[in-house]
């Protein structure tokens, strides 16, 4: 009864669910809109309705709806259930598997350092 009314007190929106932790950056609110796009037209491009799709991931049809959306409060596990129900997981494997920044980044700690010797000073036989 409490949910209820605590649903009702916030004009029928659920305060329950889950909540992105930190803001969500403009560009990374792109990507996500992209994927669920990318989510939407797997979906629709298969034959499949929404909510065939959403009883096959495990979830409610407003969840996928909010996934297609690109709403930064689903969570990761609702988003690979949907990939995997679609064929698609191995999408998923793939995300940050090249790391070209990093490996620069490791690169430039690995080059050979140079000696901090002063020139034309000697300090040794």
């Amino acid at each position: 009864m409490a949910i209820i009314l605590a649903i009702m007190a916030t004009g029928g929106h659920n305060i329950f669910m889950s909540r992105p932790t930190s803001d969500v950056q403009p560009r990374v609110k792109r990507l996500l809109a992209e994927l669920g796009e990318n989510i939407r037209l797997a979906r629709r491009r298969r034959g499949l309705s929404a909510s065939l799709l959403a009883e096959r991931a495990g979830m409610s049809r407003p969840t996928l709806r909010a996934i297609e959306r690109g709403d930064a409060g689903v969570t990761l596990v609702a988003v690979a259930n949907v990939l995997h129900s679609l064929g698609l997981e191995h999408d998923l494997a793939q995300l940050a598997r090249s790391d070209e920044r990093g490996r620069e980044l490791q690169d430039a700690t690995l080059a050979p350092r140079r000696s901090k010797r002063k020139l034309g000073g000697s300090n040794g036989p």
